[in-house]
Protein backbone atom coordinates (compact mmCIF):
# COMPACT_ATOMS: atom_id res chain seq x y z
CA UNK A 1 0.00 0.00 0.00
CA UNK A 2 1.27 3.47 -0.81
CA UNK A 3 -0.14 5.91 0.87
CA UNK A 4 34.18 10.00 39.48
CA UNK A 5 31.84 6.98 39.21
CA UNK A 6 28.61 7.25 37.52
CA UNK A 7 25.48 6.01 39.26
CA UNK A 8 23.79 3.07 37.63
CA UNK A 9 20.38 3.72 35.91
CA UNK A 10 17.02 1.45 35.42
CA UNK A 11 11.86 0.90 34.95
CA UNK A 12 8.82 0.30 31.98
CA UNK A 13 5.17 2.40 28.32
CA UNK A 14 0.70 3.02 25.41
CA UNK A 15 0.60 0.47 22.57
CA UNK A 16 -1.84 -2.36 22.52
CA UNK A 17 -0.92 -4.70 25.36
CA UNK A 18 1.42 -5.05 28.31
CA UNK A 19 4.39 -7.35 28.60
CA UNK A 20 6.87 -8.24 31.29
CA UNK A 21 9.82 -5.83 31.37
CA UNK A 22 12.68 -7.74 29.70
CA UNK A 23 15.87 -8.48 31.59
CA UNK A 24 18.65 -6.26 30.43
CA UNK A 25 21.61 -8.35 29.34
CA UNK A 26 25.07 -7.33 30.38
CA UNK A 27 27.56 -7.49 27.56
CA UNK A 28 30.76 -5.82 26.53
CA UNK A 29 32.56 -5.80 23.23
CA UNK A 30 35.85 -4.10 22.52
CA UNK A 31 35.61 -0.55 21.30
CA UNK A 32 37.81 0.71 18.51
CA UNK A 33 40.02 3.62 19.33
CA UNK A 34 40.56 6.18 16.68
CA UNK A 35 44.25 6.66 15.78
CA UNK A 36 46.14 9.88 16.20
CA UNK A 37 48.15 10.80 13.15
CA UNK A 38 51.50 12.57 13.36
CA UNK A 39 52.05 14.97 10.48
CA UNK A 40 55.27 16.67 9.61
CA UNK A 41 54.68 20.33 8.95
CA UNK A 42 56.39 22.01 6.01
CA UNK A 43 59.41 24.26 6.28
CA UNK A 44 58.55 27.41 8.15
CA UNK A 45 59.07 30.34 5.77
CA UNK A 46 62.27 32.24 6.48
CA UNK A 47 63.27 29.96 9.33
CA UNK A 48 64.14 26.65 7.70
CA UNK A 49 62.69 24.87 10.72
CA UNK A 50 60.61 21.71 10.67
CA UNK A 51 57.68 21.50 13.06
CA UNK A 52 55.87 18.36 14.12
CA UNK A 53 52.27 18.51 15.11
CA UNK A 54 49.74 15.97 16.28
CA UNK A 55 46.50 16.09 14.32
CA UNK A 56 43.54 13.93 15.37
CA UNK A 57 41.74 11.75 12.88
CA UNK A 58 39.80 14.18 10.71
CA UNK A 59 36.41 12.60 11.34
CA UNK A 60 36.96 12.53 15.10
CA UNK A 61 37.99 16.18 15.04
CA UNK A 62 34.86 17.11 13.12
CA UNK A 63 32.53 15.00 15.23
CA UNK A 64 33.18 14.74 18.98
CA UNK A 65 29.88 12.88 19.44
CA UNK A 66 30.81 9.74 17.53
CA UNK A 67 30.36 6.72 19.77
CA UNK A 68 31.09 3.04 19.27
CA UNK A 69 32.77 1.04 16.52
CA UNK A 70 32.18 1.53 12.82
CA UNK A 71 28.70 0.19 11.99
CA UNK A 72 27.89 -2.76 9.78
CA UNK A 73 24.58 -4.26 8.70
CA UNK A 74 25.05 -7.01 11.24
CA UNK A 75 25.86 -4.58 14.06
CA UNK A 76 22.71 -2.49 13.61
CA UNK A 77 20.53 -5.55 13.09
CA UNK A 78 21.89 -7.30 16.19
CA UNK A 79 19.64 -7.69 19.23
CA UNK A 80 22.26 -5.83 21.28
CA UNK A 81 25.03 -3.41 20.41
CA UNK A 82 28.57 -3.00 21.74
CA UNK A 83 27.77 -1.27 25.05
CA UNK A 84 26.96 -2.97 28.33
CA UNK A 85 23.66 -1.62 29.68
CA UNK A 86 22.17 -1.02 33.11
CA UNK A 87 18.72 0.22 34.03
CA UNK A 88 17.01 2.09 36.82
CA UNK A 89 13.33 2.54 37.62
CA UNK A 90 11.74 5.96 38.10
CA UNK A 91 8.55 5.95 40.13
CA UNK A 92 5.63 8.15 39.20
CA UNK A 93 5.67 9.64 42.70
CA UNK A 94 9.17 11.01 42.20
CA UNK A 95 8.41 12.99 39.02
CA UNK A 96 5.94 15.52 37.71
CA UNK A 97 4.49 15.95 34.25
CA UNK A 98 4.57 12.26 33.29
CA UNK A 99 4.14 8.84 34.86
CA UNK A 100 7.68 7.69 35.56
CA UNK A 101 9.33 4.84 33.69
CA UNK A 102 12.65 3.08 33.17
CA UNK A 103 16.03 4.52 32.18
CA UNK A 104 18.45 2.33 30.24
CA UNK A 105 22.02 3.59 29.84
CA UNK A 106 25.52 2.50 28.77
CA UNK A 107 27.62 1.65 31.81
CA UNK A 108 30.91 3.01 30.44
CA UNK A 109 32.22 6.26 31.86
CA UNK A 110 35.23 6.51 29.54
CA UNK A 111 33.65 7.94 26.38
CA UNK A 112 32.05 11.13 27.62
CA UNK A 113 28.36 11.92 27.52
CA UNK A 114 25.66 10.28 25.40
CA UNK A 115 22.62 11.56 23.58
CA UNK A 116 19.24 10.64 25.07
CA UNK A 117 15.84 9.50 23.78
CA UNK A 118 12.45 9.41 25.49
CA UNK A 119 9.92 6.83 24.23
CA UNK A 120 6.15 7.01 24.86
CA UNK A 121 3.58 4.20 24.60
CA UNK A 122 0.23 4.32 22.87
CA UNK A 123 -3.39 4.67 23.98
CA UNK A 124 -4.29 2.41 26.96
CA UNK A 125 -0.79 0.92 27.11
CA UNK A 126 2.09 1.22 29.58
CA UNK A 127 5.82 1.30 29.17
CA UNK A 128 5.99 -2.50 29.04
CA UNK A 129 4.71 -2.32 25.45
CA UNK A 130 7.80 -0.36 24.37
CA UNK A 131 10.35 -1.81 26.83
CA UNK A 132 12.34 -3.56 24.11
CA UNK A 133 13.61 -0.20 22.80
CA UNK A 134 15.46 0.39 26.07
CA UNK A 135 18.29 -2.16 25.91
CA UNK A 136 18.25 -2.30 22.09
CA UNK A 137 19.01 1.42 21.69
CA UNK A 138 21.05 1.95 24.86
CA UNK A 139 23.48 -0.81 23.84
CA UNK A 140 24.17 1.22 20.70
CA UNK A 141 25.23 4.27 22.72
CA UNK A 142 22.18 6.22 23.93
CA UNK A 143 20.45 6.89 27.23
CA UNK A 144 16.86 5.70 26.71
CA UNK A 145 13.85 6.55 28.86
CA UNK A 146 10.75 4.41 28.26
CA UNK A 147 7.96 6.23 30.05
CA UNK A 148 4.50 5.71 31.43
CA UNK A 149 2.04 8.48 30.75
CA UNK A 150 0.09 10.17 33.52
CA UNK A 151 -3.02 8.37 32.29
CA UNK A 152 -3.18 5.57 29.74
CA UNK A 153 -5.98 7.57 28.06
CA UNK A 154 -3.92 10.72 27.47
CA UNK A 155 -4.19 12.21 23.99
CA UNK A 156 -1.21 12.94 21.66
CA UNK A 157 -0.77 16.60 22.65
CA UNK A 158 -0.50 15.55 26.30
CA UNK A 159 1.88 12.74 25.40
CA UNK A 160 4.09 15.23 23.58
CA UNK A 161 4.32 17.41 26.68
CA UNK A 162 5.08 14.34 28.76
CA UNK A 163 7.92 13.30 26.46
CA UNK A 164 9.48 16.72 26.93
CA UNK A 165 8.94 16.55 30.71
CA UNK A 166 10.70 13.17 30.71
CA UNK A 167 13.67 14.62 28.81
CA UNK A 168 13.84 17.52 31.25
CA UNK A 169 13.86 15.08 34.14
CA UNK A 170 16.60 13.03 32.48
CA UNK A 171 18.90 15.99 31.96
CA UNK A 172 18.16 17.95 35.13
CA UNK A 173 17.23 15.55 37.95
CA UNK A 174 17.89 11.92 37.07
CA UNK A 175 20.68 9.89 38.62
CA UNK A 176 22.34 9.65 35.20
CA UNK A 177 22.13 13.30 34.22
CA UNK A 178 25.91 13.79 34.28
CA UNK A 179 26.23 11.15 31.57
CA UNK A 180 23.82 12.91 29.18
CA UNK A 181 24.48 15.66 26.66
CA UNK A 182 21.42 17.87 27.12
CA UNK A 183 21.91 19.39 23.67
CA UNK A 184 21.46 16.04 21.87
CA UNK A 185 17.97 14.73 22.58
CA UNK A 186 15.28 12.88 20.67
CA UNK A 187 11.78 11.44 21.02
CA UNK A 188 9.99 8.30 19.89
CA UNK A 189 6.50 6.96 20.46
CA UNK A 190 3.96 4.39 19.36
CA UNK A 191 0.42 5.17 18.17
CA UNK A 192 -0.79 8.18 20.19
CA UNK A 193 2.73 8.22 21.59
CA UNK A 194 3.91 8.60 17.99
CA UNK A 195 1.48 11.47 17.58
CA UNK A 196 3.05 12.79 20.76
CA UNK A 197 6.52 12.56 19.21
CA UNK A 198 5.32 14.88 16.44
CA UNK A 199 3.81 17.22 19.03
CA UNK A 200 7.07 17.29 21.00
CA UNK A 201 9.11 18.07 17.88
CA UNK A 202 6.71 20.85 16.96
CA UNK A 203 6.96 22.37 20.45
CA UNK A 204 10.74 22.02 20.84
CA UNK A 205 12.61 22.54 17.55
CA UNK A 206 15.94 22.00 19.32
CA UNK A 207 15.28 18.25 19.39
CA UNK A 208 17.69 16.41 17.13
CA UNK A 209 15.47 13.50 16.07
CA UNK A 210 11.84 12.33 16.17
CA UNK A 211 10.59 8.83 15.32
CA UNK A 212 6.80 8.35 15.32
CA UNK A 213 5.91 4.63 15.18
CA UNK A 214 2.56 3.87 13.47
CA UNK A 215 1.47 7.27 14.77
CA UNK A 216 -2.08 8.43 15.47
CA UNK A 217 -3.10 12.08 15.70
CA UNK A 218 -6.19 14.07 14.78
CA UNK A 219 -3.89 16.82 13.48
CA UNK A 220 -2.82 15.73 10.00
CA UNK A 221 -0.41 18.51 9.03
CA UNK A 222 3.02 19.27 10.50
CA UNK A 223 4.67 22.06 8.50
CA UNK A 224 6.03 23.61 11.72
CA UNK A 225 8.33 20.65 12.50
CA UNK A 226 12.04 21.44 12.21
CA UNK A 227 13.38 18.22 13.76
CA UNK A 228 14.65 15.42 11.47
CA UNK A 229 11.74 12.95 11.46
CA UNK A 230 11.48 9.28 10.50
CA UNK A 231 7.88 7.99 10.39
CA UNK A 232 7.08 4.28 10.45
CA UNK A 233 3.77 3.19 8.97
CA UNK A 234 2.30 -0.33 8.82
CA UNK A 235 0.68 -1.60 5.64
CA UNK A 236 -2.09 -3.53 7.41
CA UNK A 237 -2.73 -0.95 10.14
CA UNK A 238 -6.47 -0.81 10.85
CA UNK A 239 -6.14 1.53 13.85
CA UNK A 240 -4.05 4.34 12.39
CA UNK A 241 -4.20 3.56 8.69
CA UNK A 242 -1.26 4.91 6.72
CA UNK A 243 -3.60 6.70 4.32
CA UNK A 244 -5.14 8.72 7.16
CA UNK A 245 -2.15 9.13 9.48
CA UNK A 246 1.46 8.20 8.67
CA UNK A 247 1.41 9.19 4.99
CA UNK A 248 -0.25 12.61 5.35
CA UNK A 249 1.95 13.31 8.37
CA UNK A 250 5.04 12.63 6.27
CA UNK A 251 3.79 14.56 3.25
CA UNK A 252 3.03 17.62 5.37
CA UNK A 253 6.56 17.87 6.76
CA UNK A 254 8.64 20.60 5.07
CA UNK A 255 10.43 19.54 1.91
CA UNK A 256 13.61 21.13 3.24
CA UNK A 257 13.54 18.88 6.33
CA UNK A 258 15.55 15.70 6.76
CA UNK A 259 12.64 13.27 6.71
CA UNK A 260 11.75 9.71 5.80
CA UNK A 261 8.75 7.40 5.67
CA UNK A 262 9.12 3.63 6.04
CA UNK A 263 6.05 1.45 5.60
CA UNK A 264 6.38 -2.00 7.15
CA UNK A 265 5.28 -4.75 4.77
CA UNK A 266 2.09 -6.59 5.84
CA UNK A 267 2.47 -5.27 9.38
CA UNK A 268 -0.26 -4.31 11.86
CA UNK A 269 -0.64 -1.31 14.13
CA UNK A 270 0.98 -3.16 17.02
CA UNK A 271 4.15 -4.12 15.10
CA UNK A 272 6.28 -1.58 17.04
CA UNK A 273 5.33 -3.24 20.33
CA UNK A 274 7.51 -6.30 19.65
CA UNK A 275 11.20 -6.58 18.87
CA UNK A 276 11.51 -5.75 15.18
CA UNK A 277 14.80 -5.79 13.28
CA UNK A 278 13.65 -3.38 10.57
CA UNK A 279 12.41 -0.80 13.07
CA UNK A 280 15.60 -1.15 15.13
CA UNK A 281 17.93 -0.96 12.12
CA UNK A 282 16.55 2.27 10.73
CA UNK A 283 15.80 3.85 14.12
CA UNK A 284 19.41 3.30 15.21
CA UNK A 285 20.68 4.72 11.93
CA UNK A 286 18.40 7.78 12.22
CA UNK A 287 19.30 8.46 15.86
CA UNK A 288 23.00 7.99 15.22
CA UNK A 289 22.97 10.28 12.20
CA UNK A 290 21.00 13.11 13.78
CA UNK A 291 21.61 12.88 17.54
CA UNK A 292 25.28 11.88 17.25
CA UNK A 293 25.86 13.59 13.89
CA UNK A 294 27.53 10.32 12.88
CA UNK A 295 27.83 10.22 9.10
CA UNK A 296 29.04 6.60 9.25
CA UNK A 297 25.35 5.65 9.41
CA UNK A 298 24.33 7.49 6.25
CA UNK A 299 25.10 4.35 4.26
CA UNK A 300 21.93 2.76 5.68
CA UNK A 301 19.74 5.75 4.80
CA UNK A 302 21.11 6.74 1.41
CA UNK A 303 20.52 5.58 -1.24
CA UNK A 304 17.06 5.13 0.20
CA UNK A 305 16.17 1.50 0.99
CA UNK A 306 14.29 -0.47 -1.65
CA UNK A 307 11.10 -2.49 -1.07
CA UNK A 308 11.80 -5.90 0.45
CA UNK A 309 10.15 -8.65 2.45
CA UNK A 310 10.01 -6.26 5.42
CA UNK A 311 9.66 -2.89 3.64
CA UNK A 312 6.56 -2.14 1.58
CA UNK A 313 7.70 1.36 0.74
CA UNK A 314 10.38 3.87 1.70
CA UNK A 315 10.32 7.56 0.88
CA UNK A 316 12.74 10.23 1.96
CA UNK A 317 15.68 12.41 1.16
CA UNK A 318 19.32 11.73 1.80
CA UNK A 319 20.53 13.49 4.96
CA UNK A 320 21.43 17.11 4.21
Amino acid sequence: MHPASRPVLSGVAPGCHDREDPTVQQHALPHRHRPVRTLLAGTVAGGGLLATMLVPNAQAAENPYERGPAPTVSSIEASLGSYSVSQTSVSSSSVSGFGGGTIYYPTTTSEGTFGAVAVAPGFTATQSSIAWYGPRLASQGFVVFTINTSSTFDQPASRGRQLLAALDYLTERSSVRTGIDATRLGVMGHSMGGGGALEAAKSRPSLKASIPLTPWNSDKTWPEVRTPTLIFGAEADSVASVGSHAEPFYQSLPETLDKAYLELNSASHSAPNSSNTTIAKYSISWLKRFIDNDTRYEQFLCPIPRPSLSIEEYRGNCPH
